[in-house]
């Protein structure tokens, strides 16, 4: 059976910089082909690329995820009855939730009461919702709120709690999956994957020492040292960084859709489209302050596959090596990842079945400009969203 999956390779050099660090504050790094490279992690990308949506798409089409989700819901509840006192509210909010997930909402232990009283309620790990199931449980509540305290023992309001909480799903959730660990049954599988991006080549963490000065020292009676030294390890590299989409997935968690006045096959082609803007240009914010390390790709290479997604980072299992009068590692690198595609494409028989698009940038990048169309930005999320939605229409 064909498939429908929308798969990016991008490359992109960063300068000094410390993207994602453990807990230690070194920069992350991996084993590869035998030698160090740096890394970052796949959850660092999603979310830079999911607080990107915020740019691009309509807040309806997003979700919020958060342990304060009984606060969110009675911002809701209080919209629609102004009348509702907040502790009220907040007991409304989280009897909803709790019924439509089966997880527990109450104030954390350690939390003390202030002025305003005690702490709001909170779930015991994060909580992903749609903006449309967060109106959807604030109506539910409302209406709770005038039926008395057997209300939610009806099996047929349960339900309908349920079904609120696993319908007309946010992009975001559609794409990167939701876990409920006291509600399995309305998790939501991730559309999105999402790799660590690794370096081309070995990349070694260096250390930059620091000091910083105390403007009101006197400089006459006051010591002349600095008022302040400290340290921050950094490194710089050329990552491969690659995604995939399963559009199938993504159409089936999305549903209907999230607005009624609109083709069927809108909702997938908004998504995938933002999708491959966001991943494109989003960037962890990792000590950015401090390197300014705001780089956009050197190249990206866009293709939708009928078959399986197929990452190439098998083409940097040899680490790049510098270029050795000129240095640099793009080019090798663009010429690897070009080789590898075409030959595993040509090996496995997929080499007809991907319409592809290229996206580079300077003379280094030429070795992919064989792969696809070349384009621009606007260009290659307008023509992957036209791709996308004649396959939905097809489907």
């Amino acid at each position: 059976m064909a498939r429908t999956i929308l798969e990016l390779h991008v490359l992109q050099t960063v300068p000094p910089s410390c993207l994602n660090r453990d807990d230690t504050g070194t920069p992350k790094t991996a084993v590869y082909g035998g030698v160090r490279r740096a890394r970052v992690s796949s959850q660092a990308w999603k979310r830079a690329a999911r607080q990107r949506f915020h740019d691009m798409l309509d807040p309806s089409d997003l979700g919020v995820r958060t342990r304060k989700v009984a606060e969110l819901l009675t911002e809701r509840i209080r919209k629609i009855d102004e009348s509702v006192e907040k502790p009220e509210a907040w007991a409304l909010a989280a009897e909803a939730i709790q019924v439509a997930t089966g997880s527990k909402i109450e104030p954390p232990k350690r939390a003390k009461a202030n002025a305003e009283g005690p702490p709001a309620p909170e779930s015991k790990y994060l909580m992903f919702f749609s903006a449309n199931q967060l109106d959807g449980l604030a109506a539910l509540a409302i209406k709770a709120r005038g039926a008395g305290k057997d209300f939610y023992k009806d099996k047929a309001v349960k339900e309908e709690a349920r079904q609120i909480a696993n319908t007309r799903h946010s992009v975001d959730i559609a794409l990167f999956g939701r876990m409920v660990a006291d509600g399995a049954d309305i998790n939501v599988d991730a559309a999105a994957q999402v790799a660590h991006a690794i370096s081309v080549h070995q990349a070694d963490i260096e250390s930059d020492y620091y000091t910083a000065v105390d403007d009101y020292k006197n400089r006459d009676t006051d010591d002349l040292g600095a008022g302040m030294i400290g340290t921050v390890e950094f490194n710089s590299a050329t990552l491969y960084r690659y995604a995939a989409v399963d559009v199938d997935l993504l159409r089936k968690n999305l549903g209907k859709g999230l607005r009624d006045d609109e083709p069927v096959t809108e909702p997938v082609r908004r998504a995938a489209a933002a999708f491959v803007q966001s991943f494109i240009t989003s960037l962890p914010t990792g000590k950015v302050n401090t390197f300014g390390n705001h780089t956009l790709p050197d190249a990206v290479v866009v293709k939708v596959r009928s078959s399986r997604p197929i990452n190439a980072v098998a083409a940097f299992e040899e680490p790049c090596r510098a270029e050795p009068e000129t240095g640099g590692h793009v080019r090798h690198a663009a010429q690897a990842l070009a080789s590898y595609l075409s030959e595993v494409e040509q090996v496995y028989g997929v080499a007809n079945d991907a319409p592809t698009w290229v996206m580079r940038v300077g003379k280094n990048t030429q070795a992919l400009s064989e792969l696809g169309i070349e384009v621009s930005l606007p260009e290659l999320v307008a023509a992957v969203g036209e791709e996308i939605a004649g396959r939905q229409g097809q489907g």
